[in-house]
């Protein structure tokens, strides 16, 4: 294994960790917007109104997104690939919702979705992950 396997595997493993961790964040912010249950006068003019358990099912859903294409990544797969950067994107436009509201960790939440889709898309791309014998010259 050269250093570019070593680099390879590293920023998949990063991406895998990193979407793993913003599901199971997003999951949580989900589970608290929908047991407060309340109306948020500042949403009234937002995409989902002023409920707040909208936004709470809405970021449970893209949390098991997450979460689903970081077990897809562990598993080496081209498509967990391409899922996992839809998912980078996902992450980055439901935080941008909120800037105004919790500017600090929105725009965490979108660097986090940047340097993912970095990893996936400038070093996923190989035909082969490291540790995978392929057989195409055969």
């Amino acid at each position: 294994m050269n250093d570019d396997d070593d680099a390879v595997s590293g920023w998949i493993t990063f991406a895998a960790i990193v979407l793993c961790i913003a599901g199971i964040m997003r999951i949580l912010d989900g589970i608290y917007a929908i047991r407060a249950d309340e109306r948020v006068p500042a949403l009234k003019d937002q995409f989902l109104g002023d409920q707040l358990n909208r936004y709470g099912w809405l970021y449970l859903l893209v949390g098991v997104v997450l979460l689903l294409s970081a077990f897809a990544l562990v598993q080496r797969s081209q498509i967990g690939r391409w899922v996992g950067i839809v998912a980078g994107a996902i992450l980055m436009i439901s935080a941008t919702g909120w800037l105004p509201f919790a500017p600090v960790w929105s725009l965490i939440y979108i660097m986090i979705g940047v340097l993912v889709i970095y990893g996936l898309a400038a070093h996923g791309g190989r035909l082969e992950f490291p540790g995978q014998n392929s057989q195409a010259g055969s």
